[in-house]
């Protein structure tokens, strides 16, 4: 059957491809995958048949390609570990209605004249590394942004639609914010600010509990030589969590410093705090202030004592306001619904990539 385009009255075969890195979902860090599970569950819930390529040994509750290869974290961003995730993926996708493609790859990949339709988000920044890879996969695929800021910083890039992230806020527990402690949850990146949350809980006189991944070389050259030294005190360093422990550091929470140094193009720890009831200090960065209510939600701040000094207001924020965003604005039902709008105007040909309208209409 195909989708009516408000993506409500028929039910539709379609395809998910996540990147090939981790398990969908993923066990610990991995906001693409999170989403991507999301999606999958959702579009399964509301009666549309879902396929998910997806590292092998995701749990995610819907129909899985066969051939999927193990997830290859330690192989982030090799070509050719993403390239024998996609081609599999395509191969095994003939069948179903439209494709909705989470790597980089995949789209490029797509030749002239592919009759399924095929969505590509963008969940990387529009900077100079990516957005000439983005320009180039609008060309064969209709995309998706993630918010209004990485749309209008892509410049020479076709987007098609921006559809914010959304979460399940039912399977995340409200904390009451009574830990004592703010907290920060991320990779150990200079760009994600972990060294300007600690100065300033410090400058705030707040206890700061650091849950990040180390991963990469540099990552873990940049948590050695720059953050461990700081360690100690009110200032502790507690690895990388599942989602419970995440979700329990996140409730007990004052507030989640978020102080981003780049243009983050959405960042769903920010609406993983506010599910818990958590608000979130930020920095006016990116996406941050389409997701943040200053003042309501948390607090937009871009000098350190701006911040420490917001910090100590966060316990005057109302924790329900933050919980009913993560419900509503943020939901996952609301960005699946989103989606599938979306989709039915790309297989009705509203969405065609110039690259495909131009040419032949051989394949399959």
């Amino acid at each position: 059957m195909t989708l009516g385009e408000q993506g409500r009255e028929e039910g539709m075969r379609i395809g998910l491809i996540a990147p090939p890195w981790l398990t969908v979902p993923p066990e610990g860090y991995g906001g693409t995958e999170g989403v991507v599970d999301l999606l999958a569950r959702g579009l399964a819930e509301l009666g549309h048949e879902v396929l998910l390529a997806a590292a092998a040994g995701s749990t995610s509750p819907v129909t899985r390609v066969p051939g999927s290869l193990p997830p290859a974290a330690r192989h982030l961003g090799r070509s050719q570990e993403e390239l024998r995730h996609v081609l599999n993926a395509y191969a095994q996708l003939r069948g179903v209605e439209i494709i909705h493609d989470h790597t980089l790859a995949g789209p490029l990949l797509r030749r002239a004249g592919y009759r399924i339709p095929v969505v590509s988000t963008a969940h990387n920044a529009m900077d100079a590394v990516f957005r000439p890879v983005y320009a180039a996969i609008s060309q064969h695929a209709a995309l998706v942004a993630v918010s209004r800021h990485q749309a209008a910083t892509a410049t020479g890039v076709a987007v098609c639609r921006v559809i914010h992230h959304g979460i399940d806020a039912s399977e995340i527990p409200v904390g009451g914010g009574t830990g004592g402690h703010a907290c920060f949850l991320g990779r150990m990146h200079p760009n994600k600010g972990v060294l300007t949350a600690i100065r300033v809980a410090r400058r705030a006189g707040v206890p700061l509990r650091i849950a990040a991944k180390v991963q990469s070389a540099g990552e873990r050259e940049y948590f050695e030589q720059v953050i461990r030294p700081e360690l100690g005190g009110d200032i502790e360093y507690v690895g990388e969590l599942r989602a419970g422990e995440k979700f329990a550091l996140l409730g007990g929470a004052l507030a989640l410093l978020n102080p981003l140094q780049w243009d983050e193009p959405f960042g769903m720890v920010m609406i993983e705090a506010m599910a818990t009831g958590t608000p979130v200090l930020c920095t006016s960065r990116g996406a941050a202030p389409e997701i943040v209510r200053d003042g309501v939600t948390g607090f937009i701040r871009d000098t350190t004592p701006a911040l420490a000094a917001a910090l100590a207001e966060c316990a005057n924020l109302n924790r329900a306001d933050c919980r009913r965003a993560a419900e509503t604005t943020f939901s996952a039902r609301r960005m699946v619904r989103e989606y599938l709008e979306f989709y039915g105007q790309c297989v009705a040909g509203k969405h065609r990539p110039p690259a495909v309208g131009a040419r032949g209409t051989a394949g399959p």
